[in-house]
């Protein structure tokens, strides 16, 4: 019932102010304006600016992607994470992940992105640290990504690995 429940209820969101805890991290942001107190929190509403959305993906160097494609694959996600940082009123995507699943055994992990401005803070961690918490709110156990060979010791420190028994993945691409 979890996951009908996440479904249709449309968002949760988690926060703590910059200088809290944050899933288990430590920030060292503070406020550039007096009085203003920054927060990061997660959410899962897929209600997402697509601009925005993709301005975090350039900041990164990141490839664009058509928005519909984008919109879609959002839309089709099993679960879909949002990171914000919220100075006063306004608030600005610094990070974004999203899964696929069968819904019963296995996820795989997509699109993890952090604004550079808050990459080796532990942003990172926190963000994956939430998106496999979530899954596994759901009972999902075998949890999947793919990661360019620049991030792969990342990853390796959140307790992913090759897959032990030697299995390659493999890919079919369209004759061009």
């Amino acid at each position: 019932m979890g996951f009908w429940k996440n479904l249709f209820s449309g968002s949760d969101t988690s926060s703590a102010p910059i200088g809290a805890q944050i899933d288990g991290y430590q920030s060292a942001g503070s406020s550039d304006r007096p009085g203003i107190n920054p927060r990061v929190y997660f959410s899962t509403d897929r209600d997402i600016d697509l601009y925005e959305l993709e301005e975090l993906c350039d900041a990164v160097g990141w490839s664009r992607r058509p928005l519909r494609k984008v919109k879609k694959a959002i839309q089709y996600s099993f679960l879909v994470v949002s990171m914000w940082e919220m100075r006063g009123k306004t608030r600005r995507l610094i990070g974004f992940s999203r899964a696929t699943s069968d819904h019963a055994f296995n996820a795989t992990i997509w699109d993890v992105v952090v604004h550079p401005e808050y990459q080796g803070k532990g942003f990172g961690k926190s963000l994956m640290n939430y998106t496999i918490k979530r899954l596994r709110s759901e009972d999902i156990s075998n949890i999947t990504l793919f990661a360019d060979p620049h991030v792969v010791e990342f990853y390796r420190t959140l307790g992913f690995m090759s897959d032990p028994e030697g299995i390659k993945g493999m890919f079919w691409y369209p004759n061009r």
